[in-house]
């Protein structure tokens, strides 16, 4: 049998697939997760899922509306060509801490092990996941606390202040929990409301650690009130059902 013709793409595609994952970047970063998700999801079915960028935004788009499983193997798959992406390797530690896979964060974060975002994501990894090694998490946070791309975001302060609060909480240090706490809340009105939540699922984390459940049963419920459809929202809503 003759080898059967690879389709080509057509003119109209040339057009359509960059029109397309520009409006879904935009409903991304907009926080519009469902409409991020009803652009792509055409590309991925389409003949467009084996394109790298196509991969990275789906799954960029994947993981933030509540779909780390999803997102891993996607951002696996845009790793093998892009391993100095941050974009994908940060995505890919996230994706595994989300899943309580800390030894699949740390395997990923070695790609890129200098980056901050990338130790940031492992800190969470370490200090949170199953299997974690909250000793290896203390340290980074600690590492990161003089790296000096920390201060270039807030959404990377706001996240350095919740770890360092579940650090603190590790200690038994009610005071440094809640000092930590109030450091990030003062990024809190700078950033998305799936920021927010996923801030407020790091600090009921914290609030678990340190016994101080009833203000971490509140942090949680506040997470999910955010943006109820992202990452941050789906985490506390499961830390929230395990609480006594």
């Amino acid at each position: 049998m003759d080898n059967l013709p690879v389709p080509r793409a057509s003119m109209a595609d040339i057009w359509r697939v960059p029109v397309a994952v520009w409006r879904a970047r935009r409903h991304l970063d907009r926080g519009e997760l469902e409409a991020a998700r009803a652009v792509v999801a055409p590309l991925l079915g389409g003949g467009f899922g084996t394109v790298t960028f196509v991969r990275k935004l789906a799954a960029e788009i994947l993981y933030a509306s509540a779909d780390p499983l999803s997102a891993a193997v996607l951002f696996e798959q845009a790793a093998k060509r892009l391993p100095s992406d941050r974009a994908v390797i940060v995505g890919l530690v996230a994706s595994y801490a989300a899943l309580n896979r800390a030894g699949d964060a740390r395997r990923s974060a070695a790609l890129l092990p200098e980056h901050v975002d990338v130790r940031l994501a492992l800190a969470w990894a370490e200090l949170v996941a199953l299997g974690g090694e909250p000793d290896r998490g203390t340290a980074l946070v600690a590492g990161i606390a003089t790296d000096p791309d920390l201060a270039r975001s807030v959404e990377r302060l706001a996240m350095h202040h919740a770890l360092a609060a579940i650090v603190a909480a590790r200690a038994h240090d009610r005071d440094g929990v809640r000092a930590r706490l109030r450091a990030a809340a003062l990024h809190t009105a700078k950033l998305g409301a799936a920021d927010r939540a996923f801030l407020g699922y790091l600090g009921g984390v914290a609030l678990r650690e340190v016994g101080l459940i009833d203000e971490a049963r509140a942090t949680f419920a506040l997470a999910v009130d955010a943006s109820p459809g992202c990452i941050g929202a789906a985490l506390a809503r499961r830390e929230g059902t395990n609480l006594p």
